[in-house]
């Protein structure tokens, strides 16, 4: 199995942190950096060949994971000479197999990654996305009013409830075809010209334990709690 790790971008919402280092080698806990906390789960999870795309400080992460032996892994680097987003890097990697995992540098969860690959091949997508569930509050009063101004609802600091892609994802080479090699091209663009397009898309709900460390009050969260994070997680 095949699995492509987007490593490229500039992690501010991480500075300080990120000044000096790139965002996926920042260390989670004071022990791992948050990259190689992803390669032990997929190397667990069955996969074999990793591609990291880079490009910020792209010499500090080739010199750390190298060519991946120290966890017995293939690793190969994509570099980006400029950002482009989600999708675009993956049209700069010539030998893509039918199906490969895509998933952001920063993403740290107990997704069962090999039952989530199999679930796409499994079923034919052309495109899965690992959703989650998120709760966001309001800190307002919300008020709903018709076309004369008249209020005619008001509810008190709601919290909305949206379904969030993980940053994770499986997609089959052939989305990539009609997509212009090393153009700046995102997950977002990617699912909305499938819905002008009528293409079959599709979600897998998920329910565990996900974070977004590029999000400091994840981060810190993360930090705080990382002993029983590397449990949840499955970490040796």
């Amino acid at each position: 199995m095949r699995a492509i790790i987007m490593a490229g971008g500039k992690g501010t919402r991480l500075r300080p942190y990120t000044t000096l280092i790139p965002k996926p080698l920042v260390p989670l806990g004071n022990e791992l950096p948050i990259l190689e906390v992803i390669l032990r789960q997929l190397k667990k999870a069955g996969f074999t060949h990793i591609t990291i795309t880079v490009n910020h400080l792209a010499e500090l992460i080739r010199a750390f994971f190298g060519q991946g032996e120290r966890w017995d892994l293939r690793i190969d680097y994509s570099m980006e000479d400029e950002p482009l987003s989600t999708i675009g890097p993956l049209t700069l990697i010539p030998d893509l197999p039918e199906n490969f995992l895509v998933m952001n540098g920063d993403v740290l969860c107990d997704l069962d990654y090999r039952g989530f690959f199999r679930h796409h091949v499994e079923h034919g997508h052309d495109v899965t996305v690992s959703t989650c569930k998120r709760d966001n509050p309001i800190d307002y009063g919300v008020l709903r009013y018709t076309d004369d101004n008249r209020i005619c609802h008001f509810e008190e600091k709601p919290t909305y409830h949206f379904d969030v892609s993980m940053g994770v994802y499986c997609l089959k080479r052939s989305v990539l075809e009609k997509i212009p090699r090393g153009t700046f091209y995102g997950l977002n663009h990617l699912l909305l010209d499938g819905l002008a397009q009528g293409r079959p898309y599709f979600v897998k709900p998920f329910s565990g334990f996900w974070l977004d460390i590029g999000r400091p009050e994840d981060y810190d969260y993360c930090n705080e709690h990382f002993e029983e994070i590397r449990k949840l997680i499955g970490l040796e």
